[in-house]
């Protein structure tokens, strides 16, 4: 049984009709032979415009993907790898803060199977899936595939295979199959564009700060030196300088290829989101961490760096690229931790990120020995070397500690182990950014710091900033959002306290609850089963309100957090009704008993978010969220019904008009 999917959608446009029927996506279905007992089962969606269907492929804490399930595959055929995907657009939304990975106007999905009875010619598929505009709609729809009987020359022993591809199975694995002809998906190419660049930015920046290290800057001067000095020339040693720089920035792209080739461009990125690469790259970087905090040097083999000097010894553009090898084996200790991150987050994001982000690195570590052998005279404008270095390693060193927790959390959260949840992730990062902020102001020595009787304006500077940022995520333990870096710590329903130690959770034990009730958000008391909040509605003798809703639906969030927040709206929702939320995407199943064909759709009720989704469509002809109820004891509306209203005037005049009809 797969987990109940808490995921958020992006910002939609304006919707404005309500109270209807709502279908915007138009199915077909065709079955295309490959072979004589293999073919792709070809799945089209037509999807209405402003309209998207999201990928089953999004990432955790993304939108609500689409499901495929195939139904008696044992014995009759085999899945082979699994569902394709026409290309998807992918895009960042930056209020819930997650990526997007959707259709729109036209979706195409392929299955390949291979037939193992040579009887079976009735296939049976269904999809679920959320489609949304301004609000949502959860929707499914079943396929029937008509296959030619087949010959099969020989007995074929079939796997134990399973039934139904969840989307959580797709995502860690869709890419593993390399069998099947059907295109991988890919992001558009805006998107990609757009996020190489940012990985490009970034290694950037890491090139930078390796340059800072100990083991790379004080060889700036004295490379520039040789090749002005020895190279006869001027326009020589610019030009032996030049050709340095290109053979760094050669030798760690060539890594980058190497990383690519070895793992595939597509697959990185379905091994990115398996439990297995957050554990091991947590390992890798604490490891990393402790290297720069001075616990121990990361070195490569004397003998490489002894056969690489010899090579460079000799004259020529083979020397010279010999010197740069020998320049990237000797700062290892220094430069390997921060490739190794780098590789780990590219690695991530799949296809060629890890080329760029070694581009990117390289471009950086090679770019002040150009520089300089150009200019030569800003050598005497260099700071000296000296403890200054160490202090830049150690601080790096800080931050890839507190990085390999995102990585923890990332395994963590997959499985729902609940052992890392946002309180303890933000204790982790207090604690971390706390002892760099000492280290800086001087209050901790590390092995390999030098004795200094005063801290530089530089480092006072960025002491009070790491110190800052300290203070700053303290508010997090007791429920505040920190917005700045809501990317990195788990959800806040992913929490001890969901609303905080000192919110509004709190404020009612569950002995004073009704049977069947929960406190809700803003501390609003809510049912989830409507049986339970009607009976209790005829107790307190209260108007009803349906909240017909969703996990995944991000304009009932909005509406929980800009307009039932509102004091006036909130002292409504807490004392004049009773509030019923019916999830339409809760993935839970009913018990056998409780499952049934639906009379108005001719559909399966399976879960019970089938369940309310058939009673919205049943009983108020449309199947939107949010979508909002106000009812008296018999069950009659009170007024008209009402989906997304931001506006907080508005949608209090709709509360107190319902309310006040009611009898």
């Amino acid at each position: 049984m797969k987990k109940v999917l808490f995921l958020l959608l992006s910002f939609l446009t304006l919707f404005t009709a309500q109270g209807q029927m709502v279908n915007p996506v138009k199915w077909s279905s065709r079955v295309e032979k490959i072979s004589d007992t293999e073919f792709n089962l070809v799945m089209e969606a037509k999807i209405e415009d402003d309209w998207h269907v999201y990928s089953q492929f999004t990432p955790e804490n993304g939108p609500l993907p689409a499901e495929f399930k195939f139904k008696d595959a044992k014995g009759n055929y085999e899945l082979i790898g699994k569902v394709k995907e026409s290309p998807y657009k992918k895009q960042y939304n930056d209020v819930f803060e997650v990526d997007e990975y959707y259709f729109e106007k036209k979706a195409t999905f392929t299955q390949k199977i291979k037939i193992t009875n040579p009887n079976f010619t009735t296939l049976k598929a269904s999809v679920d899936y959320q489609v949304c505009k301004e609000v949502c709609i959860n929707q499914d729809n079943t396929f029937t595939f008509q296959l030619p009987k087949v010959t099969i020359a020989e007995t074929v022993a079939t796997p134990e295979v399973t039934d139904t591809i969840s989307a959580d199975t797709a995502q860690v694995a869709a890419q593993e199959s390399t069998s099947t002809k059907a295109a991988t998906p890919v992001n558009s190419k805006p998107e990609e564009q757009k996020g190489l660049l940012t990985i490009f930015f970034l290694a950037f920046l890491g090139g930078l700060a390796a340059l800072l290290t100990p083991c790379v800057f004080p060889m700036i001067p004295m490379t520039v030196s040789f090749f002005t000095k020895h190279s006869g020339t001027r326009q020589k040693g610019i030009a032996n300088a030049i050709f340095y720089g290109v053979s760094i920035i050669l030798i760690y792209v060539v890594l980058g290829l190497i990383i690519v080739g070895v793992f595939g461009a597509e697959a990185l990125n379905a091994l990115s989101t398996g439990v297995a690469f957050n554990i091991i790259f947590f390992i890798i970087l604490v490891f990393f961490a402790f290297s720069f905090l001075g616990a121990f040097e990361i070195m490569l083999p004397n003998s490489w760096a002894n056969k690489v000097d010899r090579q460079a010894g000799k004259s020529g553009v083979v020397a010279i690229f010999f010197m740069a090898l020998a320049l990237a084996i000797v700062s290892f200790s220094c430069t390997g931790p921060i490739v190794g991150t780098l590789l780990v987050e590219s690695a991530s994001k799949g296809g060629i990120a890890p080329i760029v982000g070694m581009l990117g690195f390289s471009s950086a570590i090679a770019l002040p020995f150009m520089l300089f052998a150009l200019f030569p005279t800003w050598l005497n404008s260099l700071p000296k070397s000296g403890g200054w270095m160490n202090s830049v390693k150690v601080s790096l060193g800080f931050l890839e500690l507190a990085f390999a927790f995102k990585f923890l959390s990332n395994a963590d959260l997959v499985l729902q182990l609940h052992l890392l949840e946002r309180e303890v992730f933000l204790a982790i990062w207090i604690a971390i950014f706390g002892a760099w902020a000492l280290y800086l102001f001087g209050k901790i020595t590390l092995p390999h710091d030098s004795p200094s009787t005063h801290i530089s304006v530089g480092r006072l500077s960025l002491a009070l900033l790491v110190l800052s940022f300290t203070v700053y995520m303290i508010p997090g333990l007791f429920g505040a959002p920190l917005k700045l870096i809501s990317a990195f710590p788990p959800p806040q329903t992913y929490s001890e306290s969901p609303r905080g130690f000192l919110g509004t959770a709190v404020e009612t034990s569950k002995s004073d609850l009704p049977d069947g009730a929960k406190v809700g958000e803003h501390g609003i008391i809510t049912f989830t089963d409507y049986d339970k909040g009607l009976a209790y509605a005829k107790e307190v003798n209260k108007p009803v309100m349906l909240d017909f809703t969703g996990f995944a639906c991000v304009n009932c969030r909005k509406m929980e957090i800009n307009v039932w927040s509102d004091e006036k709206v909130l002292s409504v929702l807490k004392n004049d009704v009773v509030l019923i939320s019916l999830y339409v995407d809760d993935k839970r199943e009913l018990p056998k008993e409780q499952q049934y064909v639906s009379k108005e759709t001719g559909k399966e009720v399976v879960t019970i978010g089938n369940k309310w989704t058939d009673f919205i469509i049943t009983r108020y002809k449309t199947n939107t969220q949010p979508y909002y109820v106000l009812t008296d004891l018999k069950e009659q509306k009170l007024n008209e019904p009402i989906s997304y209203t931001p506006n907080i005037d508005d949608y209090l005049a709709w509360l107190k008009d319902g309310i006040s009809k009611f009898k």
